[in-house]
């Protein structure tokens, strides 16, 4: 079945055109219900949201459609994503949903969902909710309506439970961390998770007015956080996106380290304390450095479709514990059941602690590849992959890079281009690999390069 509303990510968009309206928002909640209510006659569903402005218009509208299913709803206001997932399984609920559009800006919103084990729903879910929204709604009599109420003390729930993810003996005494929230849904939690581990915490990017979401602050826009960072003399400086599901992490130095990083510190953490850890989980835009430096440690690096979804099929399907992006989705499932901002920054800093390192002294043996990535556009992608001089020259690249370098072509999903990505030790020779390529591949009327 094609989809209609389900991209990789729950169902997003911009606030006013379809799906992210109020009419369609009733009718989804009334779809999910009918949903629920296949296999439990009285579902109770978990409803969190980050701080856009529309979330009070889609929360509403969502509670409307769930409760004329017959479904209760509980209302936590605005929560971290992994807080959500954490919480409608902590409570034992049919159904966690999350009112968020993830680190695109304000107009934006969406939704995704969470199973009552707090992982992401499969595709055979998704498809039954879009039969239902295609069937005439079938209201439920008065007395079968949902009720819906505020869950007292969602944060605090939260906060509780990020801590318990490290040692009891962890503390972040004697470090001063600058947290920046993105203006977005942990603007009042995260901030207190560091705090109460001992650290001294700078908070920024917690002021958030419905509008400034992701603006100038945040795991997209981590300028801010090192500039605070330098500033206040910090050691630390913690950014995470507007639902805190992602964080770029800062050391006193100025450095900014990505997932990829970050993931090989989780993995040198998980070594150190001798568990085993069988392989890794990456992307295909995952750096070739780090999937070296693994290899000599001999653990095995998997490249998943890159999105953190992807991510988590591939480790579930492995029996493995750790991945990431070089975004900032980090996931280490058995701390959580999807990637968390905050338990994931934490995780780095008691790797840091127990190693008796400074971050970038415990990543001294990752100098990531620089990167080149060309687009070049195309009349049509339907036949890029005919091109015979393009594969004739990627053959001849990958050779010249003899395992030191990698070469990704791949189509873009929303527009005629094509990405080409060289990854090199050399920048220039990278730079002068990934133009060959972009050449070939504008050969036989592939025309024009962005």
């Amino acid at each position: 079945m094609t989809r209609r509303y389900f991209g990789t990510d729950g169902i997003r968009g911009t606030v006013g055109q379809t799906p992210i309206t109020p009419d369609f928002m009733l009718r989804l909640g009334h779809a999910v219900g009918r949903v629920l209510r296949r296999s439990n006659s009285r579902p109770t569903v978990l409803i969190g949201k980050d701080t856009r402005i529309s979330g009070y218009m889609i929360e509403s509208a969502l509670e409307a459609g769930l409760a004329s299913a017959g479904v209760d709803t509980l209302l936590t206001g605005p929560l971290p994503t992994p807080g959500v997932a954490y919480l409608t399984r902590a409570l034992r609920l049919d159904l966690g949903v999350v009112i968020s559009a993830s680190h695109n800006a304000y107009p934006d919103n969406g939704i995704k969902f969470f199973s009552a084990r707090g992982e992401k729903l499969p595709d055979d879910w998704e498809e039954a909710v879009e039969a239902a929204l295609a069937e005439p709604p079938q209201w439920v009599d008065s007395a079968t309506l949902g009720k819906a109420r505020r869950l007292d003390d969602a944060r605090g729930r939260y906060i509780e439970f990020c801590k318990s993810t490290v040692d009891k003996d962890m503390s972040l005494r004697g470090l001063k961390v600058v947290v920046d929230a993105a203006n977005g849904a942990a603007y009042h939690v995260a901030p207190d998770v560091f705090h109460e581990l001992g650290a001294e915490v700078v908070a920024i990017g917690c002021q958030p007015d419905g509008v400034n979401i992701n603006a100038g602050f945040g795991a997209t826009a981590p300028q801010a956080l090192v500039a605070a960072v330098a500033r206040h003399g910090a050691d630390y400086g913690v950014a995470l996106d507007g639902d805190a599901d992602r964080l770029q992490l800062v050391d006193r130095h100025g450095r900014l380290f990505n997932g990829d990083e970050l993931l090989y510190a989780l993995v040198l953490d998980r070594l150190a304390q001798g568990q085993p850890v069988p392989g890794a989980v990456g992307t295909l835009m995952t750096n070739m450095a780090v999937e070296l430096a693994l290899r000599q440690r001999g653990i095995a690096l998997v490249r998943a479709k890159v999105g953190d979804r992807y991510v988590l099929e591939e480790l579930a399907a492995r029996g493995w514990l750790l991945g990431g992006e070089g975004s900032g989705h980090l996931l280490a499932l058995d701390k959580h059941t999807t990637g968390d901002g905050i338990v994931s920054a934490l995780q780095v800093l008691q790797a840091t602690q127990r190693a008796r390192a400074s971050l970038g002294e415990l990543l001294a043996d990752v100098a990531l590849f620089p990167q080149t990535l060309i687009n070049v556009r195309l009349p049509s992608l339907a036949n890029w992959q005919d091109n015979a001089r393009l594969a004739i020259e990627t053959r001849a690249v990958e050779a010249e890079l003899a395992g030191q370098g990698r070469v990704l072509i791949r189509a873009s999903g929303t527009e005629p281009v094509l990405r080409v990505m060289v990854e090199a030790r050399d920048a220039g020779h990278g730079r002068a690999l990934a133009e060959r390529l972009a050449a070939a591949a504008r050969h036989d009327g592939f025309v024009t390069a962005g």
